[in-house]
C-alpha cells in the first residue's frame, strides 16, 4: 500500500484524535518526497495515537472536513440535523459520527466508506 492510500485511509482518524499528529504528518508529506524515514516516522504518528482520545475540538475539526463531502448535496433537514448534532457533541456523547456515517452510506462517497473514522464509527455502532 502506498503511503497516499495510507494516509487517504487514516487522514480523518488521526485528525479526530490529535491536530498537532495531523500537522506533522502533513509536513511530513510535504512535496510529495516519500521515503524509508519518513514511513517510520508516519507509522510511530498514528500509532502513537492509538491510546489518544478525541477531544470535542479534535472531533469537530474532523467531522466538519468530514461534513464538507455533503453539505452541497445534503437535504436541508440533513443540514439542521448536522449542526443540531454539533452543537451537542461531545467524546462521551458523538452521535454526529454516526449520522455521518450514515451520510457516508446513504451518498455513497467512496472516499470516506474506505476511511478509518467511518469504518471504526460502523464498529462500534453495530
Amino acid at each position: 500500500m502506498s503511503w497516499q492510500s495510507d494516509w487517504a485511509y487514516n487522514k480523518y482518524w488521526v485528525m479526530a484524535h490529535s491536530q498537532n499528529a495531523y500537522n506533522e504528518i502533513r509536513t511530513l508529506a510535504k512535496n510529495n518526497h516519500w521515503d524509508e524515514k519518513k514511513e517510520q516516522e508516519y507509522q510511530q504518528i498514528v500509532q502513537s495515537l492509538e491510546n489518544v482520545e478525541p477531544t470535542k475540538a479534535t472531533l469537530v475539526t474532523a467531522y466538519q472536513h468530514i461534513w464538507g463531502y455533503f453539505k452541497k448535496i445534503a437535504t436541508p433537514e440533513e443540514k439542521q440535523q448536522y449542526l443540531k448534532l454539533l452543537d451537542y457533541l461531545s467524546p462521551e456523547n458523538d452521535n454526529l459520527g454516526a449520522f455521518l456515517t450514515q451520510l457516508t452510506d446513504k451518498y455513497q462517497v467512496k472516499y470516506l466508506q474506505n476511511s478509518r473514522i467511518i469504518i471504526e464509527i460502523k464498529e462500534q455502532n453495530k
